[in-house]
């Protein structure tokens, strides 16, 4: 018999709240396949199951509020007895075919809270998906009064995420012994290739530099894997790839650091794509439990906001944050001439029961050298 737990979807998550089973007893399901939809102090998540086999007892009704490793299902494996679950289970029958349809999970929430009937609700979302301004404007329609309380939920929302990423930030700073350290990089050669590549691109397909920057992290990882893992149980368990949790703000406040996978392996393309997705399914409340709990290491930018340099405190149980300011033109030396060049400063913060400053300094000599030539990328 398979135990389905509640995981950990990020160090500053002690419990969830089951909103809604999408599996019933009897059904197959397959790994990766989201079977549950999870409320955290963050957001509403699709909860993947990493086992294969067949629903035997849904545990959780949706409502409760569980603690993190609790058991919420079992599932019996190929060849186990095909044995009925006792009378009384198999919850979360009732809206599952429902659940098909491509709805965010903070919109199914919002929907019930709002009294709005969510199979009735046109989506504008990717992929004609339901978001939480679709069920707003839904709730409108119906009547306009009944939208009142959604300022103050949002305000709860937005003061339950603060304190979480407090939590996790004041643990950081008690438990990780951080050690900071900042490069300046010069960017002339990033921006005259990226802006060759876009030649004659749409819009919608261009390249950011951000990707770029993501790429570049990942594979000078390959050469210091000791700042991409974890740090638990008093030891450092180095990560097979480069899941890079990207640092996104959120319309209502809040910061959340979803995961792309594998950066490392994929063309720049393939993680503009993957960006804008994460992105807009970020903000519309859709996001996956392994793009929670998956991140590596995490990369912040806030050249956009027009911050020269960032030093952010490592996300436990990750070992190192990369950050990005904005590129600015700066006097810059070279060759024995003064000459005006676009330059980014990166910054590392690392953890030093794992790594130390001269490790992070070569991590990012080796990141300046590889913007230098973003084409071998």
């Amino acid at each position: 018999m398979i135990e389905f737990k509640l995981p950990s979807l990020g160090a500053d998550m002690d419990e969830g709240k089951l909103l809604e089973w999408k599996v019933s007893p009897g059904d197959t399901v397959k790994k990766g396949q989201v079977v549950a939809i999870v409320d955290t102090s963050k957001a509403a998540v699709d909860v993947e199951i990493w086992a294969e086999g067949t629903v035997f007892e849904l545990l959780v009704e949706p409502g409760e509020t569980i603690p993190v490793g609790t058991v919420m299902a079992t599932l019996r494996e190929a060849g186990e007895s095909p044995l009925a679950p006792p009378a009384g289970r198999g919850v979360g029958g009732e809206g599952v075919s429902a659940g098909r349809r491509r709805i965010s999970p903070a919109a199914r929430k919002h929907a019930e809270e709002l009294g709005v009937d969510i199979e009735s609700v046109v989506g504008t979302g990717p992929e004609g998906a339901v978001t939480l301004a679709d069920v707003e404007q839904a709730a409108a329609k119906v009547s306009p009064a009944r939208t009142a309380p959604a300022p103050d939920r949002t305000l709860d929302r937005a003061a339950e995420m603060r304190k979480a990423i407090a939590a996790a930030m004041g643990r950081s700073k008690r438990e990780i012994p951080h050690y900071y350290l900042s490069e300046p990089v010069p960017m002339r050669r990033a921006t005259d290739w990226l802006a060759k590549a876009n030649e004659g691109r749409p819009i919608t397909s261009r390249l950011l530099m951000a990707v770029v920057q993501l790429k570049a992290v990942a594979v000078a990882l390959k050469k210091f894997p000791e700042l991409n893992g974890f740090f638990r149980d008093g030891a450092f368990q180095p990560a097979a790839a480069a899941h890079i949790g990207v640092a996104i703000s959120l319309r209502q406040g809040g910061l959340i650091a979803p995961a792309i996978h594998d950066v490392g392996e994929k063309t720049l393309e393939q993680l503009m794509l993957d960006l804008t997705d994460l992105v807009k399914r970020t903000r519309v409340g859709s996001l996956r439990s392994s793009e929670m709990s998956d991140p590596t290491i995490t990369v912040t930018n806030l050249g956009e906001q027009g911050v020269a340099a960032v030093y952010g405190v490592i996300y436990p149980p990750q070992v190192a944050l990369v950050g990005f300011g904005r590129i600015a033109e700066q006097p810059w030396a070279e060759n024995g001439a003064l000459t005006v060049l676009p330059v980014v400063t990166a910054s590392l913060a690392a953890d030093h029961r794992v790594s130390d400053g001269h490790r992070g300094a070569l991590f990012l000599a080796e990141l300046r050298d590889l913007l230098q030539q973003p084409e071998s990328m």
